[in-house]
């Protein structure tokens, strides 16, 4: 049974250009498909989900974009949060809070504490990560508690260390690469790359990727 799953929600911005939206309806949309992607995941029992959202170098996207993403996320974290927690569902946060405003990092400590008791499905959102970074973080946190930096001390210190490591990462929109997703919990994850953008995604896609998983034969090297 798989256990944690990741989702790259790649190309919300070309499926509005597709559908003749300006680019930023696109991260709306994909915010709305994150809720049903969330049901499915819970009807089938998944532990937990993942979705990279924003990462370190989506700084980079045109002002108006990344305002527009950061106003999104202020005003849908919570009500989010308190429909998650209406369904026994927790929600985590992963990623650096350098250069997300002061109001953002308080609303998603909010989120976490309405759900933190929740014991069902486990939905973690990558905002403002960046896999390197949550390495590198680590590592200079081992080196400070720990005095050495090995893969314990290292896994020990991750963005919310509790969360498993990957068994399958799904990306959307064609694209065939990790873009950094996750790296450490990445490491013996089972890849699955469809052609359809983010907010195409539906239930039935999460259906068919535990499915593929099921399908697969995992040896870890062995």
């Amino acid at each position: 049974m798989i256990r944690h799953l990741g989702i790259i929600a790649d190309g919300n911005r070309r499926w509005a250009v597709k559908q003749g939206l300006p680019k930023i309806e696109g991260h709306t949309k994909g915010l709305k498909t994150i809720e049903e992607l969330v049901v499915a995941g819970v009807k089938m029992g998944i532990p937990y989900m993942t979705f990279y959202v924003f990462s370190t170098e989506n700084w980079g996207r045109e002002e108006k974009e990344v305002s527009h993403i950061m106003k999104l996320a202020e005003t849908k974290i919570i009500k989010m949060a308190e429909r998650m927690a209406a369904n026994n569902v927790r929600l985590l946060i992963l990623g650096s809070r350098k250069k997300v405003s002061t109001t953002l990092v308080s609303l998603g400590e909010k989120a976490e504490k309405i759900t933190k008791d929740c014991t069902g499905t486990t939905v973690c959102f990558c905002f403002n990560y960046g896999g390197e970074q949550e390495i590198a973080d680590a590592a200079n946190i081992a080196m400070d508690a720990d005095g050495e930096i090995t893969p314990e001390t290292i896994r020990k210190h991750l963005y919310h260390p509790e969360v498993p490591n990957l068994d399958m990462i799904v990306r959307t929109s064609g694209e065939e690469r990790i873009s950094g997703f996750m790296l450490w919990r990445a490491a013996y994850a089972e890849l699955m790359f469809i052609e359809k953008f983010f907010p195409e995604m539906n239930g039935e896609d999460i259906k068919n990727a535990v499915e593929e998983y099921d399908r697969r034969n995992r040896r870890f090297g062995k």
